[in-house]
Order: C-alpha cells, then structure tokens, then sequence
C-alpha cells in the first residue's frame, strides 16, 4: 500500500517552480496519494486558522507522511502542543529560527519545541546559509529530538529562489517508502 503524503507549505505558499509544488507532481503523477492544499491567506497567515485547516486535514485525509517547509515546521511544532495522530514519517525542511520577529507571521512566534512531534521517523533538511534560522541553533532541535540532521551547503531557504525547483533528493526521499 502506499503512503499517502501531506505536503505543507511555508508562508506565501510554495507554488510552482518550488520544489514542493514539483515533489506533489512527481508523486501523482506516479499514482500516488498526495494533498497539498494552499493553506488559508498564505501571503498573511494566522496561526490558528493554519492550525484549523491542518487538524481537518490531518483527521480527514490520515497523512502516513508529511513534509513541512519554513513555517509549516513551525505549524507543526504548534500542532503538537495538543495530542495528535502520530504520522509514519515528517520531513523538515528549512524550519525557521523559533524566535523569528517577522510581523507578517508574529501569531507564530516564539514557539517552544513540544514534547512529543508525533512523527515515527523525523528527518530535518537545513542550509548553512538560511536567512531565517542559523545552523547552531537547527543543530540544537535536531539533537533535542535526536533525528538525522542534513546540511546543504549554500542552499538558502531551499525554496525556488535558491533554485530549489525539481529537487532528486527530497523526491527520493519521500517515494522511497511510499
């Protein structure tokens, strides 16, 4: 059986050519189960309404995996401040420093690591050079969770601006198991 797989965008959604956008192709296009909804007012998100539409999501469609990018991370962090279904598997990409002062997306920050993330099998993806959130401090969540950290060198915020469109290996990543 395969793996249905939620994909989560950040602020300001991660629409075509960003490399969510391409992964949720590449996944139907190989008959595979894939949401990924553009979450409510992306460009002005609200923590509780992202946080409503998720809990729906995640009771409705029973994501076996999940991949968040930037703030969808920190959504998650939010979502698992109350209990949740645990998923098989939750990729992160980019999460951003839980201390961000942004005031388009304050209703998110600060945010405390959760005890619990809900989540089997956690692999965090990380630039060394991410404007919003520094290597140190990316190192300090993995290491809390005890869960495989990956660094890129020189990725930015590994969105489509740092030229992360079509990306093989969060593709491999995610079809691998699903």
């Amino acid at each position: 059986m395969q793996d249905k797989v939620l994909i989560l965008h950040g602020w300001g959604g991660s629409d075509a050519p960003h490399w969510q956008a391409e992964l949720a192709a590449e996944i139907a296009k190989n008959y595979g189960t894939v949401a990924f909804p553009l979450l409510d007012n992306c460009h002005f998100p609200s923590k509780n309404r992202w946080m409503r539409q998720v809990k729906t999501l995640l009771e409705e469609f029973k994501p076996d995996t999940v991949v968040c990018h930037s703030l969808a991370n920190t959504l998650w962090f939010w979502l698992c401040q109350e209990e949740m279904p645990t998923v098989e598997r939750l990729f992160m990409v980019s999460p951003p420093s839980l201390s961000t002062t942004e005031s388009t997306i304050k209703t998110f920050f600060p945010c405390e690591l959760p005890q619990n993330i809900y989540a089997k099998e956690i692999q965090m993806i990380i630039s060394d050079n991410d404007p919003w959130v520094k290597k140190q401090e990316a190192k300090e969540i993995a290491s809390h969770y005890d869960i495989p950290l990956t660094i890129i060198e020189n990725a930015g915020h590994i969105n489509a601006d740092s030229g992360y469109g079509k990306w093989e290996l969060i593709e491999q990543l995610v079809l691998e198991k699903s």
